[in-house]
């Protein structure tokens, strides 16, 4: 069986993981090369590899050094938020195919890099935004494509996940996002839950996002854990942090809808990305895991808590049919099998000789939205123009 050659560069807690529990267990991948710039996370890569493989893997701290192998047919970069673009760029003009984990961008300019790469080298550009294979992300698509939902006016998301910890250890972690919190504010992961949303928006496929406003909320909660957990670390207990705790981004897009998109990742809270899809015939809330049709449900608004996860109850008819094949083949990886379904249809879109799913048009545009985002929150949430990085392609493709 043909194998998809696999470089890994990035060994931090992402990087290792897709190693561990995706790209080594998967039988369609073979890793020829892993690459980070610190040692012992090298060490730990290649006796992941040879235990697996049999076979020493190429080790390096120099990307450089991997993308001018011969042995390497795919590069998946899952280093830190601000080499994600640079390396990229690097894979493309050497010809290697790109698969690059998410994050936002630095500016607008490095956004145009990366499509004015890929239409000049042609090098397949695979965007890593696993929310996108998620099992009811796939499964409320396939109820607004059939027009379950009605026309579709709303669309909210976010990241809401309590990073207190990795960001105030990440001196000791060596962890990106601490440098990322002290100096830019921002929605600095904006493509949970963007990635799905634009796919039930069409975007750049016949719609595109066109303005946006951003507020961010003051900066507390990470001082406040901070002043508990590290009292002796001034640089955090100071009132130097940028990153306002609750970031609050409203899209507007061609079509007339709009999205609000919340990044809360610096106060207690519980885990969710707060998907939601409003039409004109229902809608679909993540929260409560729960789906309203306008004819069908239950029309009791002050008494809608027995329907909570009622959205269950809706698989047999509106399942995606990518995730009925998925649950006979057996579920597996990490992020409740987002992560394994991701990777497996990349590796066959290799294999096949086919195009990606997610382009380097969806990374430009959706990983813009963070540089966007701190100019409208400098300007105090003053609107901004969304550029549109196909050139007026998104209206036929």
């Amino acid at each position: 069986m043909k194998k998809v050659k696999t470089a890994l560069i990035g060994l931090g807690n992402r990087g290792l993981s897709l190693l561990k529990t995706i790209i080594l267990p998967n039988p369609k991948s073979i890793v020829t090369a892993v690459c980070d710039v610190y040692a012992d996370r090298l060490q730990t890569a290649q006796k992941l590899v040879v235990e697996k493989e049999k076979a020493e893997p190429f080790v390096t701290q120099k990307y450089m050094d991997i993308i001018g192998k011969p042995d390497v047919d795919l590069v998946v970069i899952a280093s830190s938020w601000e080499t994600h673009i640079p390396i990229a760029l690097e894979c493309m003009r050497h010809g290697k195919r790109v698969a690059m984990e998410v994050g936002g961008s630095y500016s607008i300019e490095q956004c145009y890099d990366l499509v004015r790469c890929y239409e000049e080298t042609k090098t397949p550009f695979m965007f890593l935004e696993n929310c996108c294979y998620g099992k009811r992300e796939l499964m409320i698509l396939n109820m607004v494509e059939k027009g379950i939902l009605g026309e579709i006016v709303h669309c909210a998301g976010g990241y809401h996940h309590d990073l207190r910890n990795e960001v105030a250890f990440g001196k000791e972690n060596r962890h990106y996002r601490l440098r990322n919190y002290l100096n830019r504010n921002c929605e600095n992961y904006p493509t949970h839950e963007l990635g799905p949303i634009a796919r039930v928006l069409n975007i750049n496929h016949g719609n595109r996002m066109i303005s946006l406003t951003s507020t961010a909320s003051k900066a507390a909660g990470l001082q406040s854990y901070a002043a508990q957990q590290k009292p002796d670390d001034l640089t955090l207990t100071s009132g130097s942090i940028m990153q306002g705790d609750i970031v609050t981004t409203v899209i507007k897009c061609s079509g007339g809808e709009t999205i609000t998109l919340t990044l809360d990742t610096t106060l207690p809270r519980y885990y969710s990305r707060g998907f939601q899809v409003r039409g004109t015939k229902g809608m679909y809330e993540e929260e409560t895991d729960s789906i309203f049709l306008d004819e069908k449900s239950v029309k009791d608004e002050w008494n809608w808590k027995p329907e909570w996860g009622n959205a269950a109850k809706h698989e047999e008819q509106f399942l995606h049919p990518i995730w009925k094949d998925y649950l006979k083949q057996g579920v597996r990886g990490s992020h409740d099998g987002m992560d394994w379904l991701m990777f497996d249809r990349m590796f066959d879109c290799i294999l096949q000789n086919q195009p990606f799913e997610i382009d380097v048009y969806d990374a430009a545009s959706w990983m813009s939205i963070t540089a966007l985002s701190e100019k409208s929150i400098i300007l105090g949430s003053h609107p901004v123009e969304i550029p549109d990085f196909t050139n007026g392609f998104w209206i036929s493709r």
